[in-house]
């Protein structure tokens, strides 16, 4: 007898749904789809293997699910962790499915965000209930699913280009003039000052985020969090150097947060080229590789433009930063052969003013310069608002 035949045919039909499926073990997969088709005609989509990591999970799951069955067995604290990050993606029911007899280990799923437990060998019927109760609980009219918020990261072609204070006032610029929630983390680890630049004081820092990314959702993060403006927050790094020590899977988890939360997800990475296998450097972020007029700077970024010019790589936008043209004897012409393309975005320099910022935790961005108008307009393309020039004063005249 099959598990649809034990509940009323109009029962089982009332809600179709489509689920995932992800179990690496095929014995236990099969028996799991074997039990979901007997109980419903929805579509059901099965995942051989988990994801390569958290980040991943977002990619693998790139449409709406009603339900998602994870196999618990194969690696149950990665599961464990799949489950919490699944959750992030919207109102998913997720069910487990195991072997394992371990009240704990059942406490533990439901905390992470999992409704239901299935036990194996499945009893009759235990597929077709858990279904019934998952459509239940879908909403009558399911909310369109959130886009994750947009990833601009800067990163230095060498250290003391100037990465932190162009992340913290191209945030602060963002925020303003997109007027949507921004977040600003930095990853400029272990000695960040984004926080410094911006004259505030964090009890909690990256590194907590990122130590404590298996249990990280919106929530957790969000306390962690250091309010700078009506739209801005902070992730700041810690005040005291501290062992920073976390893997790429940390680093995406948090992002995928984050991005589920923000509109604009802003990173300071400082020159950290260490990062290159996380999210931070692929197709979705927008990367800005900010380096100066000197000829070790100009030889690292003319690597790295070769570097993120193959596919998948993140949209590059050359920063050329303190710029000052024909500066130590070197042409722009030479400058833009050396990149090997032109610069998107010259940031004039003036050491005064950035000085001052930095001791006075006033960004350039509410001031009026040529620096602050020059990061204005890489804000308002980032976020597709027009530059719309100011007009100019017109002069007295007795004559009209």
């Amino acid at each position: 007898m099959s598990a649809a035949a034990i509940l009323p045919d109009t029962f089982v039909k009332a809600g179709v749904l489509s689920i995932a499926v992800i179990g690496p073990n095929d014995q236990r997969r099969i028996a799991v789809i074997d039990a979901l088709t007997a109980a419903q005609n929805g579509q059901i989509r099965e995942f051989v293997a988990y994801p390569a990591n958290l980040d991943e999970a977002a990619k693998m799951l790139n449409r709406n699910y009603d339900v998602v069955l994870i196999d618990l067995d194969s690696n149950p604290e990665f599961a464990l962790d799949l489950i919490e990050s699944v959750c992030v993606q919207g109102p998913i029911v997720i069910m487990v499915y195991s072997l394992i007899d371990d009240t704990d280990l059942v406490v533990r799923c439901m905390r992470a965000g999992a409704r239901e437990f299935l036990h194996l060998p499945l009893e009759r019927g235990a597929v077709a209930e858990a279904l019934i109760r998952a459509s239940a609980r879908r909403p009558a009219n399911p909310a369109p699913q959130k886009t994750d918020g947009g990833l601009f990261v800067f990163l230095g072609s060498k250290g003391g280009a100037g990465v932190t204070t162009l992340a913290c006032n191209f945030a602060v610029a963002l925020a303003e003039e997109s007027a949507k929630k921004t977040l600003l983390i930095d990853l400029n680890l272990p000695l960040g000052d984004a926080a410094i630049n911006l004259g505030i004081k964090a009890q909690y820092s990256t590194v907590d985020a990122l130590q404590n990314a298996g249990r990280l959702d919106p929530s957790f993060l969000s306390t962690m969090l250091v309010p700078y403006s009506a739209n801005l927050s902070v992730l700041a790094a810690p005040t005291e150097l501290a062992p920073c020590d976390t893997s790429n899977d940390a680093v995406d988890r948090l992002l995928a947060v984050a991005r589920q939360e923000f509109e604009y997800v802003v990173i300071d990475a400082g020159s950290r080229l260490d990062l290159q296998r996380t999210i931070l450097f692929n197709e979705c972020a927008t990367l800005y590789l900010v380096t100066q007029v000197g000829i070790p700077e100009l030889r690292n970024a003319n690597r790295l433009i070769s570097q993120f010019s193959h596919e998948g790589s993140p949209k590059l936008q050359v920063v050329i930063n303190r710029f000052e043209s024909n500066s130590l004897g070197i042409a722009d012409e030479q400058v833009t052969r050396a990149l090997t393309r032109p610069a998107e975005w010259k940031i004039p320099n003036n050491y005064a003013a950035v000085r001052k910022m930095q001791n006075t935790a006033t960004p350039l961005a509410l001031e009026d310069s040529p620096i602050a108008r020059t990061i204005r307009q890489m804000a308002k393309a980032a976020c597709g608002k027009p530059d719309i020039p100011p007009e100019k004063k017109k002069g007295f005249s007795f004559f009209r």
